[in-house]
């Protein structure tokens, strides 16, 4: 189905992706790409790294005339900071020892990777496990991003917490107020202090954590399955977005919420037909997010996901020498304060690639065409008794991007 894989390191030469399964005549580009990659190095918190980075998608093979071939999409991200880390990350191994990395950071990969691998050096670990890779994820994501609105599927993020400052909002957020926030935020009360208490944090040598939203609209019924655990929809959102750096926690609706409540006051009560409007089997809450029995139900995908503080820290915390055993305050390098804002566009990336290759393992298809052919014969059934209750699209034009 839709598959992908990512390599780079943070400061080497580069990040790749290789994307399988897009079916052919999907219209795509850099540009396209390229809007993507700047939200994700948005947001206030950010580190310096982000002033030189300028990243961009290359395509480097699976497109033709600006749509994809049906065969393997490759891309590349060029780090431009490798020019100042080539005696660190180059190929050839270097005169000194002291590139080497041993102070440990509690909170990080760390003390794991090295005992894992059996390096005697943190670098290898530290290079991978940067959150750096996870622009790679946000290209690959972009592709999956630009399949998904061939279904009119529209995906968004936005800040619900930094630090102990909640935003307040209700119902659907305004998305233009969110692009513009810098922190990602439709609450101008709540923005104002959650830049001020990443700036508290940046003053005091710490980092700030919080709480991101992702949404998923206009999703049909039926993706994901019962019959296997790892079918699941909802087990698959949990752990792609589990997978983004710093993500301590992931609830789907209401999630921890629903816990603590009766069930009448938990289940989305299904509407009589003359309410449903154009789209079938509508509810009349959302509490669930969108899942029910490890399937997408027509509703809108709601996931959030919490973050950790970021485990760099200036001021550095107690640790110990790899090499001694012995107390050392941590490693530090260049970082950033708080990456909510970010979070948010990465994990919408997360969850465009979990519904691209749903999407393309209940409707299948070589050619777009044949892709959308099939999503529409399944929505005429999706009526009462098999009743046609949302009406094929008229031609078989895909979108230009």
């Amino acid at each position: 189905m839709f598959r992908y894989l990512t390599a780079g390191e943070s400061h080497g030469p580069g990040l790749a992706t290789i994307i399988e399964g897009v079916p052919a005549g999907l219209p795509i580009n850099e540009d396209y790409i390229a809007v993507q990659l700047k939200r994700r190095q948005g947001g206030y918190g950010r580190g310096r790294r982000q002033k030189i980075e300028q990243d961009r998608a290359q395509i480097r093979s699976g497109v033709r005339h600006g749509r994809t071939l049906g065969s393997p999409i490759t891309l590349l991200i060029e780090n431009k900071d490798f020019a100042n880390w080539t005696e660190v990350m180059g190929l050839e191994e270097p005169d000194e020892s002291s590139v080497q990395v041993t102070r440990l950071r509690p909170g990080h990969a760390d003390l794991p990777g090295i005992l894992k691998y059996g390096f005697d050096d943190v670098r290898p670990i530290l290079e991978r496990a940067s959150a750096r890779e996870t622009a790679a994820r946000v290209a690959a994501g972009a592709v999956a991003r630009r399949f998904l609105e061939e279904f009119g599927i529209q995906i968004h993020s936005h800040t619900i917490a930094i630090g102990d400052v909640e935003a307040q909002i209700e119902g659907e957020p305004d998305w233009e107020a969110v692009e513009a926030s810098p922190v990602h935020c439709a609450d101008s009360d709540a923005e104002a202090k959650m830049t001020a208490a990443i700036d508290a944090a940046r003053n005091d040598g710490d980092s700030l954590g919080g709480i991101v939203e992702v949404r998923a609209a206009n999703v049909p019924i039926g993706l994901g399955s019962h019959v296997h655990w790892d079918r699941k929809i909802d087990g698959k959102l949990a752990q792609a977005m589990m997978s983004v750096n710093a993500v301590k926690g992931v609830e789907i609706g209401i999630g921890f919420r629903g816990a603590v409540r009766r069930g009448s006051q938990v289940h989305d009560v299904i509407l009589p037909i003359d309410q449903w409007g154009n789209r079938p089997w509508r509810r009349a809450t959302n509490r669930m997010g969108g899942t029910e029995g490890g399937m997408t139900n027509g509703e809108d995908i709601v996931i959030r996901a919490a973050l950790k503080p970021i485990a760099t820290l200036p001021k550095s915390l107690p640790s110990v020498d790899l090499r001694t055993g012995e107390e050392i305050p941590a490693h530090y390098e260049r970082s950033d304060v708080a990456v909510v804002p970010a979070a948010g566009v990465i994990g919408e990336a997360m969850v465009a690639l979990v519904l691209a290759d749903a999407c393309l393992e209940k409707f299948g298809g070589d050619h777009l065409i044949e892709t959308l052919r099939n999503c529409r014969a399944y929505l005429q059934t999706a009526g009462p008794r098999g009743g046609e209750a949302v009406p094929p699209a008229e031609g078989e034009e895909t979108t230009e991007v």
